[in-house]
């Protein structure tokens, strides 16, 4: 593996402002969570899996519109080659339009029917073998975070414009802002502040949908005062054009149903401790929660290094494909070392925010217990998310799609249920299988790599 402190470089300074991004939205759920536990553990169980289901459909949605970063990316290549500078020439510029306005329409389409969707899923928690008790306090936290899907994907929209044109800004400032905001918002609405009545999870869900309009608004207004993408923005959505709508569905499609998969075995390991009773239902919530805190760093790698490699196919440029590809998991590995080490190490400190006042011993022994089986977690599935957006910088975006159906449906969910009830291993044997199917897909997806790079550096080559 070839490691380049100035390629590390060039990969983390696109790459940070994204996890920043991505750490405004995770800030919310995780607030969200932290709050629940003031509650009870019945309230953290229902809320928890609220969030889940939530987080599932929140992630299809923006699968549909994660491509568009990399076809601006590679449309700015294009028009810099035409151009012969680092200026967009005219057919650039008209097509970034295009690519905004289109995305745009599609995310709005997308995210009311994916509210919908929510909402009608919390009718079905008790088919699932969910509590009645869990079901109905989840139900209407599941109707009011429903709302905010919407502001969510136009935020999303945003970002990967910005993000493919490599000036994605930074959101640390919003971040730190909106964490104290929501807990300020759940805690009137959770505990009837300032008049308003006591609404309990349904009032969590209310925050933080206000909190996600809020975020879009302050991220639009920064896009607005920067001159150089000001006058790519287009909002007027009534002239996308068809065949650019059918592009990026077409890419995005596939990526949604990766994204959507990944979620979804998540979803069914959740379900399945769900069974085991609303302890280890707690317990693994408080642990998933902290291991999707972590996979925002994976997250914003992997978008950082999909943008550079579709720039680079703009210009016609691709003999560093593998190169960034080795960077990027080399400083991805780096960071899950550090991470794991501290939950070894201080596993009371990292869970103590999520316990709120449930001092239940068992709660405690069962989530640093999984505390373990997150640190292989991490390692497995931030690796394979990096591929995935390697893949997609290459213009593949069905290898991950294909790999995840082998690594989750046929290997881990299987695992999961063999474990889990076959050898008696309960809840552990639900992370256990969980941990196996991301690795599978991780080693598939790699493969595809090595394949697809060993192939761009024969094309590279001179005759």
């Amino acid at each position: 593996m070839s490691i380049s402190l100035v390629r590390c470089k060039e990969i983390t300074a696109l790459s940070a402002p994204i996890i920043g991004i991505q750490f405004a939205q995770v800030a919310l759920t995780s607030t969200d969570l932290l709050m629940m536990g003031l509650l009870s553990v019945q309230a953290l169980a229902a809320g928890g899996m609220a969030l889940l289901l939530y987080n599932q459909l929140r992630t299809m949605c923006v699968g549909m519109v994660t491509g568009v970063g990399n076809m601006i990316a590679g449309t700015a290549g294009a028009g810099e080659k035409r151009s012969g500078n680092d200026t967009l020439d005219h057919q650039a510029i008209e097509e970034i339009h295009d690519l905004v306005r289109s995305s745009l329409l599609l995310a709005t389409v997308v995210s009311i029917v994916a509210a919908a969707i929510l909402v009608a899923l919390g009718f079905g928690l008790t088919v699932a073998g969910q509590s009645p008790q869990v079901a109905a306090l989840a139900r209407p936290i599941m109707a009011t975070l429903s709302l905010g899907l919407i502001p969510m994907l136009w935020l999303n929209v945003l970002r990967q414009f910005a993000v493919g044109m490599r000036r994605p800004g930074s959101l640390l400032g919003v971040t730190i802002a909106s964490i104290a905001v929501n807990a300020l918002l759940n805690a009137v609405f959770i505990f009837g502040w300032l008049g308003i009545p006591k609404l309990g999870l349904a009032g969590i869900g209310i925050a933080t949908t206000l909190v996600q309009l809020w975020t879009v608004l302050v991220y639009l207004r920064w896009l607005l005062r920067d001159k150089t993408l000001r006058p790519l923005l287009a909002f007027n959505i009534w002239r996308a054009r068809p065949d650019t709508l059918k592009r990026i569905v077409s890419m995005g499609i596939p990526i949604s149903l990766t994204y959507g998969s990944e979620a979804a075995i998540t979803s069914v390991a959740t379900v399945l401790m769900g069974t085991f009773g609303p302890l280890a239902l707690a317990a693994s919530n408080i642990v998933n929660q902290l291991a999707y805190i972590v996979y925002q760093l994976n997250i914003g790698l992997s978008h950082g290094a999909s943008i550079l490699i579709s720039r680079l196919h703009g210009k016609g440029d691709v003999h560093l494909v593998r190169d960034i590809g080795q960077n990027t998991l080399a400083i991805s590995f780096t960071l899950m070392a550090a991470i794991a080490l501290v939950y070894i190490v201080l596993p009371g400190a990292v869970l103590w925010p999520f316990m709120g006042d449930t001092h239940d011993p068992v709660l405690y022994a069962m989530a640093s217990t999984l505390l373990w089986f997150a640190i292989v977690h991490q390692y497995a599935k931030g690796s394979q998310n990096i591929c995935i957006g390697l893949m997609r910088g290459l213009g593949n975006t069905k290898a991950g799609f294909s790999s995840t159906l082998i690594g989750y449906w046929v290997v881990g969910i299987p695992c999961m249920l063999l474990c889990a009830y076959g050898f008696g291993w309960q809840g552990y044997g639900v992370w256990g299988g969980l941990c196996i199917g991301f690795a599978t897909t991780s080693v598939l997806l790699w493969r595809r790599f090595h394949h697809a790079t060993a192939q761009h550096h024969g094309l590279a080559q001179p005759e």
